[in-house]
């Protein structure tokens, strides 16, 4: 069965994304296309970078890289759940893509992004990462608007447009990880 990870993005103290990844593993769970698993940042306390050699090596000397290679390297594509933050990526994201490499190759991804224009520049940063890591970015998004999709800026109360986008989006990353099988398997 294909495995989808949804990643939550942010690790800052009362953060959104956790309540929309939960919306996005509920609505994933329904399906019957594929494994839906959450995956939280939080979980695998990664310090700023501290690996002594490129990723592109593989070379991982320390437990937390392993711990997280180990359970990216298990999935077959991925839902990142992403705030904006100064118009780019969160910090403890990017560090965390950053840690590893091989293990993001030849899989798909997409995105489900909040913010003040719905996290759209960060996710344009991120398929420009994607690249470079052999990760197919699918066209669908989610993008929710902390002025729309959020009361008090904080509690998530989804339009309900977004369930059709997200039903996009996860039909692309399960096709596409599915098309990539092949080349994760040579």
């Amino acid at each position: 069965m294909t495995k989808i990870g949804i990643i939550i993005g942010s690790t800052r103290p009362g953060r959104n994304g956790e309540a929309v990844a939960h919306w996005v593993h509920e609505i994933a769970s329904a399906r019957t296309d594929a494994e839906f698993e959450l995956v939280d940042l939080l979980d695998y306390k990664l310090p700023v970078l501290d690996e002594a050699y490129p990723a592109t090596l593989g070379n991982y000397s320390q437990s937390h890289t392993k711990a997280w290679a180990e359970k990216i390297d298990s999935l077959d594509g991925f839902v990142i759940v992403t705030p904006e933050y100064n118009r780019s990526v969160p910090g403890a994201l990017k560090n965390a893509i950053d840690f590893i490499y091989a293990e993001w190759n030849n899989k798909a991804v997409g995105f489900v992004s909040y913010g003040s224009v719905g996290g759209s520049r960060a996710v344009e940063h991120l398929r420009g990462i994607a690249g470079e890591l052999q990760l197919a970015d699918v066209r669908g998004q989610v993008a929710l608007s902390l002025f729309t999709d959020f009361e008090n800026f904080s509690t998530f109360k989804p339009a309900d447009i977004h369930r059709d986008t997200l039903g996009t989006t996860l039909d692309q990353v399960v096709a596409w990880s599915k098309a990539l099988a092949p080349l994760r398997a040579s």
